[in-house]
């Protein structure tokens, strides 16, 4: 360096701003950080003992990274070289590094590279390094306000230890000021600057733990106010606010600060707290970000976490988004309150996130066939049969049947679950509605107890279940019973109910929903039910979960005395009940023996008498008119045996069983017709012996012979499969309770 050089470092120092004339060059006049330059902690060590290995410090500007850095060329015995990436580029390193093997052949001494700005070199100028750093030619000391583990290689990261530096604290920025004003070197040491308190106060509120912004600010307020008469540089709050006017926001719209604002603005959105969410739009707005953007992440949370909670959010905030476009900005930024506004009070719902397990369903159901009744009836109906038997929900009541439109495979897959937030708990309550009126279907055997007279077998519960429960439209008529039972009822919030014969949970389930400060009790009369319906209690609340109790109704009251002490119930209702009860007269006063005086009993009970006959649904031209005459004398016969309990009564005997226990009685007998597919499973039952029930075609052989019954076998093959077929049944609503 000659005489020239030495003159300009001189100048260069005294004329500098402050900020850098105040940097401190020891760790003692270091002011901050103390997380990680605190007594005893490693990076202090490493720097007083002079045993640094590569280091990168990352954080905010002016929390003091490259301070830290001349701290340490000022300490160690290494030689220091100092390049900044902005200025810097391979031609660059390369010297430094020539340098550094100059130092280490002919003086044995290390060599500290600081990097300032190191996230600024591209990858090739970080991979020129990353040989030198590997091999200890030179040790890497970088400063970034990016992310590290997103802007510097991999490679120089892992060889690295990550020092994170944080916005400095208001109580560290005023002994900064204090430094400065005593420094009479760097500093106003020299100079009578008196700082009011409030302007002091403004000084270190508007630099927000930025070290160089608050001394530039001082700096303008030092060197543009007259001194006094006594050569005193009075700074009032007004010289303060003129010289710091705005906050020094930490925002880079392509860095952390960008990410990590955004990220609080949604979470403070999806956490429903409108306070929060307008202070990081404000920020956001205040640093420049883009409002398109701010947009586009508010339509994104308005179908991800409000969704169906509130369909008008997505409508509200894209009409914002298209007023900003008219508008622009300043007026523009009451569009982005009103959305942010909108969408912070809204009730919120993730379900939309089913369509991703749809998603994932469909990655692993590659091979899932579209079921046929499915697909285009338009091109290959008479080929294939496409499109066959589907039923058209706008036929059916609510404009819904109970029809199954997954794939086989996929039978019972629930994707979509609606929370209980704003007007998705309506949604929640009737597609959980729907889905238990086909689960019912599902557990209840053929769902129509009719059929379970005729079929009474095994069922193929892989291939033809599906079809007969859900293509059909029992659902749908056992959701129509549920209805029915519920409008008698008028059940109040803090009723107590037993549900009888709760299997299926048809009742159950819906009773929870409407008795939420009493309690329902579920009665089955197996393990396995008991079980099951244990099993769909568990994602319920623990106080809402249902009590389950496993007896036969003459098992009943001596359950209930042992489980449930004292228990009163204000409804006993059910479905089926009575339906295979030997002695129905019997189970009524037992029954009505449970029943409090002001207490009411309803119950759904198919009415097998009066069910559909399968001779109706045969063309009487396509069989003999002797065999048809007797086919319908047997079938009728089987539905008069007066010694079978599920066929020897009708509503008349509920009624009078009911009377006989002392009960005021009303019965209402209901007819239905429901869609149900013939498959071949269905006809097999209907002729197949069975060791427990007599099927249909056992019954009809004591009026037919074998080859009678056998031509109607081949019959109902020939006129009946893969037909859907209206099928007529009866259902008897009983209501009663103890005269007033």
């Amino acid at each position: 360096m000659d005489l020239f050089d030495q003159h300009l470092a001189q100048v260069t120092a005294v004329e500098a701003p402050l900020a850098a004339r105040m940097r401190p060059l020891t760790l003692d006049e270091f002011v901050g950080q103390d997380h990680i330059l605190g007594q005893g902690r490693l990076l202090r060590r490493a720097i007083s003992l002079d045993q640094l290995s590569s280091l990168i410090f990352y954080g905010p500007p002016g929390t003091g990274k490259t301070t830290l850095a001349r701290v340490i060329a000022n300490t160690t015995r290494a030689h220091f070289i100092a390049i900044n990436a902005v200025l810097s580029g391979v031609k660059e390193i390369r010297a430094a590094i020539e340098t550094a093997q100059e130092q280490r052949k002919f003086h044995n001494r290390r060599t500290i590279l600081f990097v300032d700005e190191v996230h600024r070199f591209n990858k090739s100028q970080q991979d020129a390094l990353l040989p030198w750093v590997e091999n200890g030619t030179v040790i890497l000391i970088g400063a970034t306000t990016e992310n590290p583990y997103f802007e510097v290689n991999k490679a120089l990261v892992s060889r690295s230890r990550i020092f994170q530096l944080k916005p400095l604290q208001g109580e560290d920025l005023y002994r900064i000021v204090e430094q400065t004003l005593n420094d009479s070197q760097r500093g106003y040491g020299k100079l009578k600057v008196q700082i009011d308190d409030d302007a002091l106060a403004h000084l270190v509120n508007v630099a927000n733990g930025d070290a160089r912004s608050l001394l530039n600010a001082l700096e303008l307020a030092v060197e543009t106010t007259s001194a006094t008469s006594n050569d005193v540089i009075h700074i009032t709050l007004a010289v303060a606010e003129e010289s710091i006017q705005q906050r020094a926001v930490l925002y880079d719209k392509e860095g952390d600060a960008h990410f990590d604002t955004i990220s609080a603005f949604i979470k403070s959105l999806r956490g429903s707290d409108p306070d929060a969410a307008l202070y990081w739009l404000a920020k956001m707005v205040y640093a420049g970000e883009d409002p398109r953007f701010i947009f586009r992440r508010m339509l994104i949370l308005a179908s991800e976490d409000v969704g169906l909670a509130d369909p008008n959010a997505v409508v509200v905030v894209n009409a914002c988004a298209e007023a900003f476009d008219r508008v622009g900005m300043p007026e523009g930024r009451y569009h982005l309150a009103q959305a942010t506004l909108y969408l912070a009070t809204a009730p919120k719902s993730n379900s939309i996130m089913g369509f991703f397990d749809a998603l994932a369903a469909v990655e692993s159901e590659r091979s899932a066939d579209i079921p046929n009744h499915l697909k285009d009836a338009n091109r290959d109906k008479k080929g294939f049969g496409h499109g066959a038997g589907y039923l058209y929900p706008h036929a059916y009541r609510d404009h819904w049947v109970a029809q199954q439109y997954l794939p086989a495979s996929l039978q019972g897959q629930v994707f979509y679950q609606p929370s209980m937030q704003g007007l998705e708990e309506k949604i929640n309550a009737q597609v959980a509605s729907r889905r238990e009126a086909q689960l019912a279907a599902l557990v209840e055997g053929m769902g129509v107890a009719p059929l379970e007279i005729l079929t009474y077998s095994s069922i193929d519960r892989t291939s033809e279940l599906w079809l007969q429960r859900t293509l059909s439209q029992v659902g749908t008529q056992l959701a129509v019973i549920r209805d029915h039972i519920f409008t008698l009822a008028q059940l109040q919030r803090h009723h107590l109910v037993l549900d009888l014969n709760a299997g299926s949970g048809l009742l159950t389930w819906e009773a929870i929903r409407r008795v939420g400060e009493g309690g329902v009790y579920a009665c089955v009369n197996n393990q396995n039910d008991a079980l099951a319906l244990i099993e769909q209690a568990a994602a319920l609340p623990e106080l809402m979960r249902p009590v389950i109790l496993n007896a036969q109704i003459t098992e009943l009251p001596a359950v209930l005395a042992s489980q449930t002490p004292g228990v009163i119930f204000d409804y006993i209702i059910g479905r089926n009940v009575l339906f295979a009860q030997t002695d129905k007269a019997s189970a009524a006063q037992i029954l009505a023996k449970l029943l409090p005086s002001s207490g009411k009993i309803l119950l759904a009970e198919s009415i097998p008498r009066h069910t559909q006959r399968l001779y109706r649904l045969i063309e009487p031209e396509k069989l003999d008119k002797k065999l048809y005459q007797r086919l319908v004398t047997a079938e009728e016969a089987i539905y008069s045996n007066q010694s079978d309990p599920m066929l020897n009564w009708d509503a008349f005997d509920l009624q009078q069983a009911f009377e006989d226990a002392g009960l005021a009685v009303e019965v209402l007998v209901e007819q239905n017709t429901t869609p149900i597919h013939i498959t071949p499973g269905f006809i097999e039952r209907l002729f197949r012996a069975n060791a427990n029930r007599p099927s249909y075609g056992e019954r009809l052989a004591q009026n037919l012979t074998s080859l009678e019954i056998h031509s109607l076998n081949e019959l109902f093959m020939r006129s009946l499969l893969n037909q859907t077929v209206s099928w007529m049944s009866s259902t008897a609503f009983v209501k009663a309770a103890y005269k007033i």
